[in-house]
């Protein structure tokens, strides 16, 4: 439930232009508002799963992206049924100037190549089918010319290749790996809610710079509520984010009960000390290593 200084769940991530959008409970165009974002750029709208507090914000959003003059084709990806609960949800919005095109998920791991993303979808453990997302955003290698000499490529193909096009040449296919060193580091964010511990949190999560993570109890006396409704405790997640090896973890989505959720941290630190308690319209920019 809502809070008057707590909106519902949702998460923002804004690349090369274009913004995209995980859940959307209640509050959130409010919630972009407050931060001075804008609704125009949204391309993609991941949907864990079909609970009200992570999809009741939708026609609002859509409402306010359609008043944004915008008209480029909007992306929604989400659980199998996607389709039916968005177009149930749209009778308030009938009327849109973009089309909506649907990805529903059915496996227990999809990837998905989205505006410059690698999403990788990953089901998790609550009542209903729910789904974590791993949003990454992978970097070339540098450009190596001996390599590129070594493979006899004119230096007029390095440029094109180097921007990862694939050429032919004199019968030769000619490929970006020909004149690229190693990948380099990435960037990488997971974000993971609704959920009891599981092992495919763990694997999508390794090596994220950011784990954003449902911490829906803080006392340890919580843990048979965590069990029962399939939820996590603070400790939980924070074991997860070890096992993960991840940059920092980001606890989200409290339970009403839990007003201060900053009395809990310092537990949730002795198992992973760089954990942060999430607030709404909390933001950090990423870059890409040196």
């Amino acid at each position: 439930m809502p809070l008057p200084y707590r909106w519902l769940t949702s998460l923002m991530t804004r690349y090369n232009g274009s913004s995209l959008l995980i859940d959307c409970g209640e509050g959130t165009q409010i919630a972009i508002r407050e931060k001075g974002w804008s609704f125009k750029p949204i391309d993609t709208i991941c949907i864990t799963h079909f609970h009200g507090d992570h999809i009741s914000g939708l026609p609002g959003i859509l409402l306010a992206m359609g008043n944004s003059e915008r008209t480029e084709d909007l992306t929604m990806i989400g659980p199998k049924g996607l389709e039916r609960v968005v177009n149930a949800l749209r009778i308030i919005a009938p009327e849109l100037p973009f089309k909506i095109k649907f990805i529903e998920l059915s496996q227990p791991q999809e990837q998905l190549c989205i505006n410059g993303y690698v999403i990788d979808a990953f089901k998790v453990h609550h009542k209903i089918p729910c789904y974590g997302y791993s949003l990454s955003i992978p970097r070339a290698g540098m450009f190596d010319v001996s390599k590129a000499q070594a493979n006899n490529i004119p230096k007029k193909l390095w440029s094109p290749l180097q921007k990862g096009e694939t050429l032919e040449y004199e019968g030769r296919m000619l490929t970006p790996d020909m004149v690229l060193g190693a990948a380099r580091k990435g960037l990488k964010v997971t974000y993971t809610t609704d959920t009891r511990p599981t092992p495919s949190i763990v694997q999508n999560a390794a090596g994220s710079d950011i784990f954003i993570c449902e911490g829906m109890y803080g006392e340890k006396g919580d843990i048979n509520n965590a069990v029962k409704y399939k939820h996590m405790t603070f400790e939980e997640a924070g074991t997860l984010a070890k096992q993960a090896g991840v940059g920092q973890l980001w606890l989200t989505h409290y339970s009403p009960a839990l007003s201060y959720p900053e009395n809990y941290i310092d537990d949730v630190r002795r198992i992973f000390p760089n954990t942060i308690a999430g607030k709404d319209k909390m933001s950090a920019e990423l870059n890409f290593q040196d």
